[in-house]
Parts: structure tokens; sequence; C-alpha cells
């Protein structure tokens, strides 16, 4: 594997087991594959369908599902029970999920916390959880990674970046980022086969050790719902 390759892994979807199968095999493994615990109206459910993709090998992303914050708790639960490679959280949930993982041994999952862009490069916006978002009050960049940092959370979630429009923004999140040793970025949010190129290379040239760039909607077949593996060839030719 080269080391672009390790520096970068899609976070995508897929609508079965054997669409997830087949993108596991394109990527080489490579990948995390998303799944969200909005559609599921419970936990139970939810933790049913994420066992399944991993007796099958694959490796997860549990999310919330369309970054709605109301879902917080039950990510946290589904997580602690499934032990994902992959959490996506809510940032005032992330250290509590955080702590529910390691008090089962699951230290090795990565947690990530979500970051909105304020509009202002330098400033962003962590109060995205169900309450808080109503106060949506900017701080700096480094507050926030500072805070992660104390958090033991090693990954920023940054959402939306409206595909290259706030690359502005996505710059100083991620030099802040690098400089509290945050080491995984996740840029989200209107990223496609001819985006994603210019978006991990910015994230890479200002000092990222890994980036995971979630492309969801975008490369789904909308007549049949599945991820086109055409399209995780063009990503990853993008990516190389």
């Amino acid at each position: 594997m080269t080391e672009r390759k390790q520096q970068v892994r899609l976070n995508v979807l897929a609508r079965d087991v054997e669409n997830a199968k087949a993108i596991v095999e394109e990527t080489e493994g490579n990948v995390l594959i998303g799944l969200m615990v909005k559609p599921y109206p419970t936990v139970e459910a939810a933790v049913d369908v994420v066992r399944q993709y991993q007796q099958a090998k694959i490796p997860v992303s549990v999310g919330l599902g369309a970054g709605d914050p109301s879902q917080w708790a039950k990510v946290a639960e589904v997580a602690e029970r499934t032990k994902p490679e992959h959490v996506n959280q809510v940032f005032p949930a992330a250290g509590y999920t955080l702590a529910r993982l390691q008090s089962v041994g699951s230290a090795q999952t990565i947690v990530n916390a979500l970051i909105t862009p304020s509009g202002t490069p330098g400033n962003v916006i962590v109060s995205t959880g169900p309450q808080s978002q109503a106060y949506p009050d900017p701080i700096s960049c480094d507050a926030a990674c500072a805070m992660l940092a104390e958090m033991g959370i090693p990954s920023v979630k940054f959402y939306p970046i409206n595909g290259v429009d706030r690359l502005d923004e996505v710059v100083e999140m991620v030099k802040a980022a690098v400089r509290h040793q945050i080491r995984i970025f996740e840029p989200t949010g209107g990223i496609d086969v001819q985006t994603i190129g210019q978006v991990v290379q910015v994230c890479l040239e200002n000092g990222m050790e890994q980036v995971i760039p979630h492309v969801y909607t975008a490369i789904v077949d909308k007549s049949t719902g599945l991820t086109r593996i055409e399209d995780i060839r063009q990503l990853l030719r993008a990516i190389s």
C-alpha cells in the first residue's frame, strides 16, 4: 500500500452487505462503511445490523444520520455494544462516547467530534448537540482543538464543507488540529469524485496525518440505492 493510501481512508455508504463487500474488495479494505442509527427504531435493531456487517468482515463507521444530534445517545449505546472501527459523534458527547468504549476495552475505535464551520476562517462552532445547537457562538479553531485534546478525541469531523467552497476554513481547522496533535481530519459535505482530490490535498499539505473524507449520496445510484463501484474507482484514482 502506498504512503498516500495509508494517509487517506474513504468513508462511504452501502445499500447492503453485498454492496459493502464489493466496496471493501475494491478499496483493499482501506474504507469505512457508514451505518446510520437514525433509520432504526431501537438500539437493538441498529446493533443487529452493525453486527451483520461485522460478521462479514466489513469495517463499520457508526453514524448519527444526516448529522441529527438527537441520535447521539443511540450512537453511544450502539458503539459500546458493537465496538466498531469508527464512530461519528456530536462534539458535546464525544468524550462520553470515548469513555464508554474504553470501559468495554475498545480503545482502538476512532471517535470523532462534529465541528461546524462558522463562515469565518479560524473560527468554528462546537455547539453541535441537540440543545447546544441553539447557541451557535463561534470559538477559535485552537480552542476547539485544545478541548478535543483534553478529551482524548483523535479526530475532527468538519461538516459541512460544501465541496471546495470552504477550503479556507478547512485549512485553518487542519492547521489548528496539527498544532494540538489531533491526527485525523474528516472533511464532510458536498464531496464527490470531482472535488475529493482537492479537499484531501489541502488537508495533507497542511500537515494532517490521516484524512477520512466522507462521500455519501454523491456516489449512490438513486434508482437502486447501491453505491457505484465505478465511482469508488474514480475516488481512488483522485486520491492516489
